[in-house]
């Protein structure tokens, strides 16, 4: 049993971060499974099919594709990726694939304290760029600024008639953060090839040099460029240079299968486990410390510093597992993509994910593809909006938004045109908002007046254009 006509894939994304994939992509009929298999990796470096159209050296049997994302919160962070993925048919079923990405990053991001009726001051990391909160406003970092560089590889190599390797590399550095990593896949074609498994790992080693060296956790933030203390770290290394980083691992397996279940339709279901250790703490953020009745921000204990304000702390470790479920579907001519991911680790963070996209075909090689999704998350068992005064400091405790209960809708559309045989263009307009839980029950005096975790709203725009040779 073949596939009829075609199958349009498309990349999925897990929610780490809001920044999302790439363009759907209009794949030709794949002689197996794992043919389909393959194209979904190549779709994760932003390439197509390879297409046998001659040409000269030494542009022959490559193909390129170039991307650019312009990803803005209001009045927070905005982003500016350019991205240049190329790919090679080296001939007997083996490809070659390449993709380089720049990450421009730079606005205001929530540093974890909660809103007051009087004016904040913070110091930047190494006591550095102090920077001020007007009353009633939640605090921001405004001195967010940094640059990432991603590369990595994948080859793709038959090492039977069934069974497929892909072996792939990847490395990213910023300011200061670093990673490198390695990962293999093998996919095996049964059942007259309208089955294929699938199973991958990969490793990470990650090193985390923050600015100033890594605070102590649970000791007092400074407030000002002058403020001194036992909180900035056990080194003074500056980050990005090597000294006094802390490193973290990532190990990831997956498991997977694939199956045709028509001439129109394919389904996948996978389920994936990985372990992180190490340094998962956040440097730059920190939590407030409240009076237990009225909710006022309390004196810090250094003189040097205004209010009480104290770095976070995570766990050195964290297992997280996920199922994940995709049906392609075509029609005579539309296809849609439906998806389903839900997703559970070792820090109570469970979260539920649904991706609805519809390839709708205009003619004359044009198309329009509306798309939603929605995500729903719990909050981590180590949570908090803030610390109160005199309790027990608790054994891990963050205020990163990103970490407690939340919804996210998003709602696009993106379209593309066929230039010509070998080329195809694509632009896509999304809206994101993600709504937190601002305003807990149990918030303690005038904090009840304010939201503590505001609405994060989105747009994302992204023009791709692709060629092949």
């Amino acid at each position: 049993m073949q596939l009829k006509k075609s199958l349009h894939a498309k990349k999925t994304t897990p929610v780490k971060k809001p920044l999302q994939g790439k363009k759907p992509l209009h794949v030709k009929k794949p002689k197996s499974i794992s043919g389909a298999l393959a194209t979904a990796t190549c779709a994760l470096l932003g390439t197509h099919l390879p297409h046998p159209a001659a040409a000269s050296e030494p542009f022959k049997n490559w193909e390129y594709d170039s991307a650019l994302l312009y990803y803005s919160e209001q009045d927070r962070v905005t982003a500016v990726e350019p991205v240049i993925s190329a790919r090679n048919d080296m001939g007997n079923d083996q490809f070659l694939n390449f993709k380089f990405v720049v990450d421009a990053l730079s606005g205001a991001s929530a540093n974890g304290a909660v809103p007051a009726d009087k004016t904040q001051t913070f110091s930047g990391p190494s006591g550095q760029k102090s920077y001020s909160v007007a009353p009633n406003e939640t605090p921001l970092d405004p001195t967010f600024e940094d640059t990432r560089f991603a590369a990595n590889v994948l080859w793709e190599k038959p090492t039977s008639r069934y069974l497929k390797a892909l072996l792939g590399a990847n490395f990213s550095t910023e300011t200061d953060y670093t990673s490198l990593g390695v990962s293999a896949t093998f996919t095996y074609d049964a059942n007259n090839k309208n089955t294929t498994l699938s199973a991958g790992a990969s490793f990470s080693h990650d090193t985390v040099s923050p600015i100033g060296g890594a605070p102590d956790p649970f000791t007092e933030v400074p407030t000002s460029s002058t403020s001194g203390g036992e909180n900035e770290g056990d080194d003074d290394g500056e980050g990005g240079e090597g000294e006094g980083g802390e490193t973290k691992n990532v190990t990831d397996l997956l498991f997977g299968v694939t199956q045709v279940l028509s001439r129109h339709t394919l389904t996948q279901f996978n389920y994936s486990i990985g372990q992180s250790s190490g340094y998962l703490t956040d440097p730059y953020k920190l939590l407030t410390v409240v009076d237990p009745v009225t909710g006022d921000l309390v004196p810090a204990v250094d003189p040097n510093n205004t209010y009480r304000y104290l770095h976070e702390r995570r766990p050195d470790s964290r297992t997280r597992q996920s199922v994940y479920w995709k049906t392609n579907h075509q029609f005579t001519d539309d296809v849609v993509y439906l998806t389903y991911r839900y997703y559970w680790d070792d820090w109570d963070v469970k979260s539920h994910t649904v991706d609805l996209r519809y390839r709708y075909e205009l003619g004359r090689h044009h198309y329009l593809q509306p798309h939603a999704r929605y995500y729903q998350q719990t909050a981590a068992n180590f949570y908090r909006y803030y610390l109160v005064d005199g309790e027990p400091l608790p054994q891990y405790a963050s205020a990163d938004y990103r970490l407690g209960d939340m919804t996210t809708t998003t709602f696009g559309l993106l379209y593309g045109a066929e230039l010509g045989k070998n080329s195809e263009f694509t632009f896509r307009a999304e809206y994101m908002k993600q709504s937190n839980q601002g305003y807990p029950a149990d918030a303690i005096g005038k904090l009840r007046d304010y939201n503590l975790s505001p609405d994060v709203k989105a747009i994302i725009l992204q023009a791709s254009y692709n060629v092949k040779f």
